[in-house]
């Protein structure tokens, strides 16, 4: 039976749903695609159920248009300055003297168990070190010899109310939600090479409402975090500062728009119509340019605190990839470096399949990624049914005995 997986990623500017095929050599192909201006979320957060609601729907009818099948499941992303992270330990010891799933399902399993408030809830349990008997640096314990095993995790947590609030949109168009999965942990699977995971890197996703970051080193999730500012913060300050609708700010952003002043010439201009005006006037690209490189500078200054806050600041030698639609911003990578002291560039999806079109830019580096992160976790579930032939499990349906502790380990480490 062919492998069918599905992404939803709920934007705050749009509302992507991709329907794809895992080939053979474990590509995807692309069968269906459902893009829709976003509504009613701010910053990653519903603030209209309805309008939301109906965004989401339409993206998934499209989806299910394109690809002639019915989308029952999925996997979904989350953002928003409501998620947080903290790292913690777990330790089992070995009654048999050889390490089997049982011991790290328990070992995880005591990592958990930390305080976690009422109105929170665990979204991602991610092994980021295994030590047996002191030694550091165990990639994979099952079967080893050893008599205590312990596990450090990175758990990212998210207000329980806001993703009810998700979990109720997407449910209203017909599909349960297989996963969630943070925005950066998406992108960084179809932008990042192995060696730059790693080396140490950081995966910067920058979105409409938000700026997502992920640091990785020696191959795992180290941090996450959620700034609640975004490329439509950019666009505000341009439609503050020239006089513009948001609307028209967006399009001059799209068109005319450099994060970096000096490279625009003084005498480029272009033609635009502000509030209070009659006709048409001539506006300064450099002008232009100075409002964007503020702003993109602020961001950055921002994203390095939170960088050196984390303490990982000194583990990044193969620097930070830059993605989400802000990203193709032109000049933002070399802000980017000035400000971090760091190497930066842009990264987005590759070897794309099917169809995909549209697919090609930093803009669908999370909704690419939410079907990599399927692949990943080894143990997918049929998401889509099509004719009547294929029907998805329902959540909570899993085989019983080793197999349901194996499964579920699957789950939880990416």
């Amino acid at each position: 039976m062919e492998e069918i997986v599905v992404g939803i990623d709920v934007g705050t500017t749009k509302v992507c749903t991709l329907v794809g095929r895992v080939e053979d050599d474990k590509s995807i192909r692309i069968l269906g695609v459902g893009i829709e201006p976003s509504e009613g979320i701010r910053k990653g957060i519903v603030v209209d159920l309805e309008a939301a609601s109906r965004a989401i729907k339409r993206s998934v009818e499209k989806a299910e248009s394109t690809s002639s099948l019915e989308i029952t499941t999925a996997f979904v992303s989350l953002a928003g300055a409501h998620v947080s992270s903290v790292n913690s330990r777990g330790a089992a010891g070995i009654p048999g003297g050889i390490i089997d799933f049982h011991d790290m399902a328990r070992a995880l399993e005591q990592a958990q168990a930390i305080a976690i408030p009422h109105d929170r809830e665990i979204i991602h349990v991610i092994q980021r070190g295994i030590t047996v008997d002191g030694q550091e640096g165990v990639k994979t314990p099952v079967g080893m010899h050893g008599y205590k095993l312990e596990v450090e995790t990175h758990i990212i947590t998210a207000a329980s109310a806001t993703v009810d609030n998700i979990r109720q949109c997407v449910s209203a168009a017909g599909v349960d939600i297989q996963q969630f999965v943070l925005n950066p942990l998406a992108s960084a699977e179809v932008v990042l090479t192995e060696q730059e995971r790693q080396m140490g890197v950081a995966v910067c996703d920058i979105g409409g409402g938000t700026t997502d970051l992920a640091i990785y080193v020696d191959g795992d999730v180290w941090h996450t975090m959620v700034l609640a500012v975004g490329g439509n913060h950019i666009t505000q300050d341009i439609a503050h500062g020239l006089r513009l609708s948001l609307s028209q700010a967006e399009e001059v952003k799209k068109q005319q728009g450099h994060a970096i002043r000096s490279d625009i010439g003084s005498e480029e201009y272009f033609l635009i119509r502000p509030f209070g005006e009659v006709k048409d006037i001539r506006l300064n690209r450099q002008d232009l340019a100075m409002v964007i490189e503020a702003r993109v500078e602020e961001t950055f200054n921002l994203i390095l605190q939170e960088i050196k806050r984390s303490g990982y600041d000194g583990l990044l030698p193969a620097g930070m990839v830059l993605t989400g639609g802000t990203s193709a911003l032109p000049g933002i990578s070399r802000v980017a470096s000035e400000v971090l002291g760091m190497p930066v560039r842009t990264g987005q999806p590759q070897d794309l399949k099917g169809l995909v079109d549209k697919l090609n830019s930093p803009m669908y580096s999370t909704s690419f990624g939410l079907l990599q992160w399927a692949i990943s976790m080894h143990d997918h579930q049929v998401a889509v049914s099509g004719g009547g032939k294929r029907r998805s499990k329902r959540p909570g349906e899993k085989n019983a005995g080793f197999d349901t502790v194996k499964n579920w380990m699957k789950r939880l480490l990416p």
